[in-house]
């Protein structure tokens, strides 16, 4: 039985020789991780692969995420080549790109991310997302998508009263306010209404 949280160092976990020069940390099957595919791959020299030369198999269609923990990686991807320090994220979301990595230095250290794209973003994330852009038709277009996702988050509705405040429209905020009351339920609606009259961005609409 898998225990409910665990903790566990990245050297702690056994390297594998893999295909080619791949060393292997099977850090999936030894956490037990089911959400997402996750492993890493270490370099004992330069020159060795940290990303075996592969494409995703169409039938499980996973998007797959790499993140250089350590060194610096050369990663082709479909025949383009570029380096990818420390600190690099590269995202593959076609399965059916062709992909490779090699070490440029010895100890380096890629961490690999994977599954279907099932992910459904939270909707206070499309809601950050409106309020850290300046453009009014964006952070529209930003919680139109969210609403799509979400089609009764009060959160959302309250994120748009915030956007519309800020653009001037007072009476679409008032209305995002009253959406975001219809929506929300029961047991949470004085907690929404305290939160919306003391958030700054709709000061003067609760009048």
């Amino acid at each position: 039985m898998t225990p409910p949280w665990q903790r566990l160092h990245l050297e702690e976990i056994p390297g594998h020789a893999g295909p080619g020069t791949l060393t292997w940390h099977a850090v999936r099957a030894t956490l037990d991780v089911r959400a997402f595919g996750c492993n890493a791959y270490t370099a004992e020299r330069e020159g060795v692969d940290v990303v075996e030369p592969h494409s995703e198999s169409e039938e499980l269609a996973h998007e797959e995420l790499y993140f250089i923990h350590r060194g610096s990686a050369r990663f082709t991807l479909d025949g383009e080549t570029f380096d990818a320090p420390a600190g690099t994220y590269v995202v593959v979301t076609d399965p059916k790109v062709h992909r490779h990595a090699v070490a440029l230095e010895a100890g380096t250290t890629v961490l690999s991310f994977g599954g279907p794209r099932t992910f459904k973003p939270s909707a206070w994330e499309y809601g950050w997302r409106a309020a850290h852009t300046d453009d009014a038709d964006e952070a529209r277009r930003i919680l139109d998508e969210g609403e799509r996702e979400w089609p009764e988050s009060a959160r959302i509705s309250w994120d748009r009263a915030c956007v519309e405040a800020k653009a001037g429209d007072r009476d679409a905020a008032r209305a995002a306010i009253d959406q975001a009351r219809e929506r929300v339920p029961a047991h949470q609606a004085d907690e929404l209404e305290a939160d919306m009259r003391s958030d700054p961005d709709l000061a003067g609409l609760f009048d």
